[in-house]
């Protein structure tokens, strides 16, 4: 899940890049792609909320969760924000800091006399 995303193309919901293993019983002569694009079955009114909400919101689509029910894959999928660039600013120093924090109070202590 971690290197797969959801986009929507042409009207239809698309799982790029996840990983699901095919069963090596399954065929003798075929080998199949893990990781190939996979469309997602959706109900045409859950695809139109969500190229609202991508299309004019900015959101994007993020791969959460995959289960197996009744022998198919169903794939949770959430909307999210991405952030903006004074808050990337904000982590970008916030992890500085404890980076410096980390140096400061993890100096090795001298034991003797000076």
């Amino acid at each position: 899940m971690t290197d797969s995303y959801v986009i929507i193309k042409d009207g239809e919901v698309w799982w790029i890049g996840g990983l699901i293993t095919p069963l090596i019983s399954a065929s003798t002569h075929y080998v199949a792609d893990a990781t190939r694009t996979r469309k997602l079955l959706m109900n045409a009114r859950e695809i139109a909320k969500l190229i609202g909400a991508v299309e004019r919101k900015g959101y994007a689509l993020i791969p959460l969760a995959m289960y197996w029910k009744n022998g198919r894959a169903k794939i949770e999928i959430g909307l999210a924000k991405g952030k903006k660039e004074f808050d990337k600013r904000a982590t970008e120093k916030d992890r500085d800091w404890q980076r410096e924090k980390e140096r400061v109070f993890m100096k090795p202590m001298k034991h003797g006399k000076e």
